[in-house]
């Protein structure tokens, strides 16, 4: 006889508890912990007594059919998604609340029915007649995308089932969706993992392409069981600041193509237009006269970014001097400073020092290092770089300049756009560039540049 057990899940981040408690001890947060459906423990009689469906095994070099991908028409977007749509693909969007989620796929979507494909978007948060004003302002009224405002998933599979099946299907957000077959209210850790799962599943047997928005926690995290990230297919975050016109769609997971790839928009008054060019868009309002302003040739996925890193050391005379990142790893930033006052001799531990980002972009890769390092000593000297240079190499705990991967697609970016030097540590391989390559091995040389003795 199977036996049912109780089970508590925390509404915040998804963990499972046996027993209530008052805090959930994987997110730290209170009176998250609820009762969910039981499950059930033992073998139930139809698992012993019924036999299954045999599994229809294939080959690796048996012949299958190519999966053409959709364009959208919006560059941008398909380069996140690795080159376009996937039919029969769930892609996962998340991002702050007004960082421009829903204007992106409803510009998206607009788009691809306007390319003959059948599109449905369907919105648990907004009223059709909301959408059609939106779509209004963007000049995308004309398109034959069909809307629909629902949160009951019953009756939302009913319509996605009749007649053919769509392209893709628009489902904003996810936290508003319900099944009625468990008794929880939407958002919460068993509808989030029902609704997704239903919706996954309706995707993979029908061929259309499903995007699912999903809300985000105050850490930046995709609200609900962190199980939804494993589901689909692809998850992206559209990252940027609301003082910044900037926007990036970066793609985290992706089946169908590479990850940390990246998609550049500018928010402006008819929505979201695509960045083909970057680079020239981070570095518009540069000023490369002023001391600690520095340039650091980035890799994004497989796009080549320049962005300036602007950093500023002051004196301080607090106990514990301020440390103040936007668009890097703090951790890093108190490993850089380090090496310098270990390694270099800088003595900046009585010093406030702020680092930022230009621009909105968060930079993860430690070929920033170096940039960072320069920028540093460059505001501490009140010495401005050479102008047209551009740095990028890893700083090692031993105050070693370590080569980084794609040297070349670094300068010929830099080059592109009308760099003449390049700051750096001797790389593995580069073409033949026109741009000069001042190699650098330990940071200490930097230093001396700046701070001849």
């Amino acid at each position: 006889m199977a036996k049912t057990q109780k089970e508590f899940a925390c509404q915040s981040c998804g963990a499972v508890y046996r027993k209530w408690q008052g805090k959930c001890d994987s997110c730290n947060e209170w009176n998250t912990i609820e009762e969910t459906a039981g499950v059930v423990s033992g073998t139930p009689k139809g698992l012993s007594g019924k036999k299954g469906r045999k599994v229809e095994l294939v080959s690796l070099n048996s012949p299958h059919e190519e999966q053409a991908r959709l364009s959208t028409g919006i560059g941008e977007f398909d380069r996140a998604l690795g080159g376009g749509i996937v039919k029969g693909s769930a892609t996962l969007i998340g991002g702050d609340p007004g960082i421009g989620k829903s204007t992106l796929l409803l510009q998206a979507m607009a788009s691809l029915a306007s390319r003959g494909e059948d599109v449905i978007y369907i919105s648990g948060e907004e009223a059709t007649a909301q959408i059609q004003m939106r779509a209004q302002r963007l000049g995308l009224a004309d398109s034959p995308m069909k809307l629909g405002a629902e949160t009951n998933l019953r009756d939302i599979l009913t319509t996605l089932n009749e007649g053919p099946a769509p392209a893709a299907v628009v489902i904003d957000s996810i936290q508003t969706i319900f099944g009625d077959s468990v008794e929880s209210a939407p958002g919460t850790v068993t509808q989030v993992r029902l609704c997704s799962h239903e919706l996954i599943s309706f995707a993979k047997r029908s061929g259309s392409a499903v995007f699912i928005v999903g809300h985000v926690t105050k850490d930046g995290q995709i609200a609900g069981p962190r199980v939804l990230e494993h589901m689909v297919d692809t998850v992206l975050y559209f990252e940027g600041d609301r003082g910044h016109q900037f926007r990036i769609l970066r793609a985290v997971k992706n089946r169908f193509g590479g990850t940390d790839e990246i998609g550049v928009f500018e928010m402006t008054g008819l929505g979201l237009s695509e960045v083909k060019n970057p680079s020239a868009l981070f570095l518009a309002d540069r000023n490369e006269r002023e001391p600690g302003s520095c340039v650091f040739a980035g890799i994004e996925g497989s796009r080549p970014v320049l962005v300036e890193i602007q950093a500023l050391v002051s004196q301080s005379s607090a106990a514990n001097p301020r440390r103040a990142v936007v668009g890097w790893d703090s951790s890093r930033l108190s490993m850089i400073l380090a090496v310098l006052d270990a390694r270099a001799g800088l003595g900046l531990s009585n010093c406030d020092v702020y680092l930022n980002v230009a621009g909105g972009l968060r930079v993860t890769e430690p070929a920033a290092d170096l940039a960072v390092a320069t920028a540093l000593i460059s505001s501490l000297a009140e010495v401005p770089l050479p102008p047209e240079t551009v740095v990028f190499g890893e700083v090692s705990l031993s105050g070693d300049v370590r080569a980084v991967s794609q040297a070349d697609a670094r300068l010929k970016e830099a080059e592109k756009l009308g760099f003449v030097r390049a700051l750096m540590p001797k790389a593995r391989k580069t073409g033949k560039q026109n741009i000069t390559q001042d190699i650098v091995s330990r940071l200490a040389e930097i230093v001396d540049r700046f701070m001849p003795s």
